[in-house]
């Protein structure tokens, strides 16, 4: 299967099981991989024939802006659930990171992966 990577896409949202982190919010950060086929594009040169990475990448912003999550398993699902129902991919994996986490510790990063497929929202 192809693949169409989203890495490091940054923004500013409001999720955490603190009320701080929905009241001041903080940077996440995601990568999103879409697999689909994408011999007809390749063959064509044609972007109606394969999935315009800016239009998923504004969406998927929104998404991170539409609600204020307890867990970033819910904001990932969220996208997830987003770009199989708005987008021709047959699976996609999110990796939310949470670079600021409330934790106590030394870390790049704190985060969540998950892969879903189409027919996970049908």
């Amino acid at each position: 299967m192809d693949k169409i990577i989203i890495k490091g896409l940054r923004v500013y949202a409001y999720h955490g099981v603190k009320e701080a982190e929905k009241e001041k919010g903080q940077p996440f950060e995601l990568d999103v991989t879409l697999s689909l086929d994408l011999s007809a594009a390749g063959a064509s040169d044609d972007l109606t024939r394969t999935v315009n990475y800016s239009t998923v990448s504004k969406r998927i912003v929104a998404v991170m802006l539409a609600e204020k999550n307890d867990l970033i398993e819910r904001a990932a699902t969220r996208v997830a659930q987003t770009v199989l129902t708005e987008f021709p991919a047959e699976e996609v994996t999110v990796l939310l990171k949470k670079p600021r986490a409330p934790v106590p510790a030394d870390f790049d990063y704190m985060a969540v992966e998950i892969t879903r497929r189409r027919e996970d929202f049908e």
